[in-house]
């Protein structure tokens, strides 16, 4: 048996009235998951646990199996397993965003954009080495990841900074939040020059003359230190592998013990290459038994705002990944029997531009067409009206491999 999931990051939402009340998801084009979704199971999951922040770290954990309460730490630790950083006891990662932020009076400062205008990663990469050359130390480490997203490493005791992840306030004034940067010594001065050597570098001076975002800032998020997990090995039985353009996600598989394949040409948003990331996990599943391809744009999207977008990527997603890799799959399933989730982690409402912690739609195909079929086309709304919630990731993983929740 082959086990697949495949995940539009933040593909839910909310209903809209631009859309007549209904969800990008309900609106878009998306004949491969209406299929698989009348010819298979249809539930809710709920993937953040009571109290969790509603991360893309949190659900796709859950997604894997995790109980996140037991396990995370913070975002940024998974993403330096990603990086290949093995972090000491004594040190901290954090999340480095390259932002762009607007100073509007003494006291105001505004969250422009969370990714400096969706950076490209050739120019992001200059200015985090240019930061990581001038301002490096015993304290600080700047390592230099995909487009906006990046990492820093920490040997300094900062105690009691509480961060919050930028993307949750854009068009928002920050202030306060960048303050309790300042209250740190070390830290400020090293901001203070981060920003300084950001609105000077070349980089950003020829973006503003081609009328794009300047990356004047980094922000700090997601910290934590090194977590200790089991294997999705160890846990579950099976060896597979991880498909993704965003660090985050690499790192969850490294701990977790999966491959991690790198597609050239992953971007993370609606360049991102599809058709290689299809082909990654077809490959993958003539030898292993389990494989999660991870597709970040729709959520990008949805922090944008962009209705347009969200669909356009909600719609890439069935016809560009779940319907190749389906195809792949019934030609294999002549060999080989499998069971498939297309899913999200969570929502990213086009209304808020930031996660929420509502039950995702899960759509589960089973190439043997065992179990009930729902008869529903893939949507929120069409979920709930299941009357069907699973409560947990780990549940949701038992179901998926047909097991009894006790075994272990």
């Amino acid at each position: 048996m082959k086990y697949i999931i495949l995940v539009g990051d933040g593909m839910g939402d909310l209903p809209l009235p631009d859309l007549g009340y209904r969800t990008p998801l309900e609106t878009a084009n998306t004949p491969t998951m209406d299929s698989l979704s009348r010819h298979g199971e249809l539930f809710r999951l709920q993937t953040i646990p009571a109290g969790m922040q509603p991360g893309s770290d949190i659900a796709n954990l859950s997604l894997l199996g995790y109980q996140p309460q037991d396990f995370y730490t913070g975002r940024a630790p998974l993403e330096a397993a990603s990086m290949g950083i093995e972090l000491a006891a004594d040190e901290t990662a954090y999340r480095c965003n390259l932002v762009s932020l607007k100073k509007t009076d003494s006291d105001s400062l505004i969250m422009i954009d969370f990714s400096a205008g969706h950076i490209p990663t050739a120019e992001s990469n200059i200015l985090i080495n240019g930061i990581q050359e001038e301002l490096g130390s015993d304290l600080f480490h700047f390592y230099p990841g995909i487009s906006y997203r990046h990492l820093l490493i920490c040997k300094n005791n900062l105690a009691g900074l509480v961060t919050v992840p930028p993307h949750d306030y854009i068009g928002k004034d920050v202030a306060e939040y960048w303050k309790r940067y300042l209250q740190y010594p070390e830290l400020r001065s090293m901001l203070e020059a981060a920003c300084n050597l950001l609105e000077n570098h070349p980089v950003n001076k020829k973006r503003l003359q081609k009328g794009e975002l300047a990356a004047n800032s980094i922000w700090l998020w997601g910290e934590g230190k090194a977590p200790t997990m089991p294997t999705i090995k160890t846990q579950f039985g099976l060896q597979g592998s991880l498909i993704s353009a965003v660090d985050l996600l690499k790192g969850i598989a490294v701990y977790g013990g999966l491959d991690v394949i790198n597609v050239e040409g992953a971007t993370g948003y609606l360049d991102t290459n599809y058709a290689g990331k299809a082909a990654a996990a077809l490959a993958a599943l003539a030898h292993q038994d389990f494989v999660f391809v991870h597709v970040e744009a729709p959520d990008e999207a949805g922090h944008k705002g962009s209705i347009p977008e969200k669909i356009k990527a909600i719609e890439d997603f069935d016809s560009k990944i779940v319907k190749p890799i389906f195809a792949g799959l019934q030609s294999m399933a002549k060999k080989q029997d499998f069971r498939l989730v297309v899913c999200m982690d969570h929502l990213t409402p086009i209304s808020i531009r930031t996660h929420s912690d509502q039950p995702v739609p899960v759509l589960l195909y089973d190439s043997r067409q065992q179990g009930p079929q729902s008869g529903l086309s893939y949507s929120e709304k069409n979920a709930e009206k299941t009357g069907i919630l699973v409560s947990s990731g780990r549940d949701f993983f038992y179901k998926l491999l047909q097991r009894d929740r006790t075994r272990t």
